[in-house]
């Protein structure tokens, strides 16, 4: 009873008043307990068969959770067991598809090889001599045969022999000969038509390059006959002499132009000939003598007298003299003064046709040369570089020979057109002394001429 005080003083009294009231309901049931026993007795067993039922249902909930917790976990082990061969299947999927990846690869990089070597094949057989036509008609099993004859030609080579071989010499004749080659060099011995020279391989046959002396040729005679002997080597492989047969004269170079270097050397030619010409009139022309005023003209001629001036300034002092009028005077003067100008410049107009006409007809003369380079281009194809280039190098002969007549032409008609305008304008500029206002010049020039000859005479 402490203790339930002491836990009833430990609540609060709404509390506490609550459990006082539970107390008591319970005394009055133990109280009452005799009258009410019927009751209690059908719920305890009311109770009691629920307890079993419950018990018993939980043993079947317990059995049941042990199977369906065996039946689970075998479920589970399934899952595992399909997951790892899920997880092992996959990994076969993907090893195969990096197989076949792989072997892709590396088909491809036969494939790369296989061309790659294919092309060195074709490469090394074009630069020995085979042409393109037949490389490409051949199989591998082809190339490779060919390229093992070529291997076996250049272990011959290593150890020089003459050999058997067909040379086309200089004149176009194809005869039998004894071959000799050593590296990139071949020389050749025609016994029959005692011809020894250089030659070069052009797929079975060999063709002269150059060709011998006498001396050189029984040397290498000499060489194939003993095993003893010296021969001549080309450092330039040929070159040299392709060169030197390429090379031509002036003469031969013009004529490459065709008809279009006529008129062009025609046109040269006059020119020329005027240029040395007017070089030669204007040069031997007397030097006009400077005149400043009238005064100083009085002076110049009373000292030396009428003969001072010569050419054609002696010409204009003497329209000074004869003329009685100043007006005369002056319109004689003014023609005279044109008569000089269009003697000083005549024909420099040629030489001035000459250097603008030159250029022109020789663009003209490549432009036709053009034309039938085309022309023959489309006749005969354009497999040829040579012939190409040949017929280009022909039409632009014009144009060169055009710009080498324009030039000094040009050059020529500046300066002599500077030369003949200087000295019309030095005679011009007499022309204007003698032409002032002042008193007669000439007059007393003269006067003062016949005195100092009196005085000389006294």
């Amino acid at each position: 009873m402490k203790c339930l005080s002491h836990v009833l003083t430990a609540f609060n009294p709404m509390l506490r008043s609550s459990l006082i009231a539970a107390c008591v309901a319970l005394c009055a049931a133990v109280v009452c307990v005799p009258a009410v026993a019927a009751p209690e007795d059908s719920m305890l067993a009311n109770i009691k068969e629920a307890k079993a039922r419950l018990d018993r249902t939980e043993s079947k909930i317990s059995k049941e959770r042990v199977a369906l917790a065996n039946e689970l976990r075998a479920l589970e082990q399934q899952v595992m067991k399909l997951r790892n061969e899920t997880t092992i299947a996959r990994r076969k999927m993907d090893e195969r598809t990096l197989s076949l990846s792989q072997l892709e690869n590396r088909l491809s990089s036969w494939s790369e090889q296989q061309e790659f070597q294919q092309n060195l094949l074709s490469r090394f057989l074009l630069q020995t001599g085979v042409d393109s036509l037949s490389l490409s008609e051949m199989s591998l099993s082809d190339k490779v045969q060919k390229v093992g004859e070529k291997a076996k030609e250049f272990a011959n080579q290593q150890t020089p022999n003459f050999s058997a071989g067909k040379v086309v010499l200089a004149n176009g004749e194809v005869t039998q000969a004894k071959v000799l080659t050593l590296g990139p060099v071949t020389w050749y011995l025609a016994q029959a038509q005692n011809v020894a020279g250089t030659a070069e391989r052009k797929q079975d046959l060999f063709t002269s390059t150059s060709t011998f002396s006498d001396t050189d040729t029984k040397s290498l005679a000499s060489l194939a006959s003993s095993g003893n002997g010296s021969i001549k080597i080309d450092p330039t492989l040929g070159r040299a002499a392709t060169r030197e047969q390429a090379s031509e004269g002036v003469i031969e170079h013009v004529v490459k132009g065709g008809v279009w270097v006529i008129p062009i050397v025609l046109f040269a030619l006059l020119a020329t000939l005027i240029a040395l010409f007017k070089v030669i009139q204007l040069w031997r022309l007397p030097k006009v003598k400077q005149v400043a005023s009238g005064k100083a003209l009085v002076n110049m001629v009373g000292s030396s007298g009428v003969g001072f001036f010569d050419g054609m300034q002696r010409e204009l002092y003497d329209i000074t003299k004869r003329a009685s009028t100043p007006t005369e005077r002056d319109d004689e003067l003014f023609s005279a003064l044109q008569q000089d100008k269009i003697k000083l410049e005549k024909y420099n107009g040629t030489i001035a046709v000459t250097a603008a006409v030159a250029p022109l007809l020789g663009l003209l003369g490549t432009v036709s040369g053009m034309i039938e380079t085309f022309r023959m281009m489309t006749a005969f194809g354009s497999s040829d570089p040579e012939v190409i280039s040949g017929g280009i190098a022909k039409a632009l002969v014009t144009t060169e020979l055009g710009l080498v007549v324009a030039i000094p032409a040009l050059i020529l008609n500046a300066v002599l057109s500077r030369k003949a305008r200087h000295y019309y304008e030095e005679l011009e500029s007499f022309a204007l002394v003698l032409s002032n206002d002042e008193p007669d010049v000439a007059e007393k020039s003269d006067q003062k001429s016949d005195g100092q000859k009196q005085a000389s005479a006294s």
